[in-house]
């Protein structure tokens, strides 16, 4: 253990503790022996595949933290409650700082798709949903120009059994928060906080946010989840995006997709300051200097214009009945 926690230094310590806790797993946890092939079956980016083969946990101290962090997925799977957040590898560790829960995730892979299978969930939407590793994967190379792997405790969700890809937006197991229980409630429905609901997420590189293909993926979780989760009644849909900031309104015409979406859901309440997201999801840069960033289309305009005028992105939280 002293070389882990040498290898990941002191700000690591609570979740080496939590892993530590955890104990030996009680079945084998590997990586495939056709890495490859498993990389290839979760839309890996091909510019990725070979440094991933080549990086590889072989040290004791690096496939101890894949296995304990794997198991760490394994044993809740299936739960709706977010996991404790992973250790994380610091630069000093190498290039593998960048993809390292990329094995992790290969390491649950085999142990998601039996949970999919035990529910009857189809082969179809197993795979696309797990696909989203190598989506994200794509996305951390258009932002950053290498590759890595960056939103860790949201693909958590998917290898848990939490998220499903079910055509132009993903839908998660969740439960109601405070503030949107509140508001669902004061609605009149007999829903409030910490009741089941699905959290609508709308996956980049997946085409336009056309109504059509929205109508079509609420329609279908709506029956999915009833069959393949009967135990769990789910009345209620939420999502939290810059995309439903009501600022947009100014800059968009009515008959925009991103309008449109946002007419979908009642307003539960108004987040803090989301410029960084609007920033991060439109330019992939959060940080860069307005008057650098492209004007090409009309959203673009707008996320540099309403900043340039010294306000700012909130985002917005609503929710509607399924």
């Amino acid at each position: 253990m002293h070389a882990i926690k040498e290898l990941l230094g002191p700000d690591n310590a609570t979740a080496i503790g939590r892993l530590e806790a955890l104990g030996e797993p009680e079945f084998p946890i590997e990586l495939p022996s056709d890495l490859a092939l498993a990389l290839h079956d979760l839309a890996v980016p091909h510019e990725d595949i070979d440094a991933l083969l080549a990086l590889a946990p072989t040290t004791p101290e690096l496939r101890w933290l894949m296995q304990r962090c794997a198991y760490s997925l394994i044993a809740r799977m299936g739960e709706v409650e977010q996991p404790p957040a992973f250790p994380i590898l610091p630069e000093s560790a190498g290039l593998i700082h960048r993809y390292f829960y990329v094995y992790v995730f290969v390491g649950v892979l085999p142990h998601v798709r039996e949970f999919h299978r035990q529910r009857g969930i189809p082969d179809e939407v197993s795979r696309s949903t797990l696909r989203d590793l190598g989506r994200n994967m794509a996305v951390y190379r258009q932002r950053h120009g290498i590759g890595g792997l960056e939103v860790v405790p949201w693909l958590t969700r998917h290898f848990r059994g939490a998220l499903y890809d079910l055509g132009r937006l993903q839908f998660e197991r969740t439960r109601l928060g405070t503030r949107t229980g509140n508001a669902v409630r004061a609605a009149g429905l007999p829903y409030g906080p910490g009741d089941p609901s699905l959290g609508a997420h709308i996956p980049e590189f997946s085409g336009p946010l056309h109504p059509r293909a929205c109508d079509a993926a609420f329609a279908r979780a709506g029956e999915f989840f009833a069959q393949y989760f009967p135990e769990e009644r789910y009345a209620v849909a939420t999502c939290n995006s810059w995309l439903l900031d009501e600022q947009l309104a100014e800059y968009l015409p009515d008959n925009s997709n991103i309008i449109q979406f946002q007419r979908r859901f009642q307003s539960a309440y108004r987040p803090e300051d989301a410029d960084a997201d609007a920033m991060l999801f439109v330019f992939g840069r959060p940080d860069a200097p307005l008057d650098q960033l492209p004007r090409e289309t009309r959203l673009q305009r707008a996320i540099i214009d309403h900043q340039k005028a010294g306000r700012h992105w909130h985002g917005g939280t609503g929710w509607l009945e399924l």
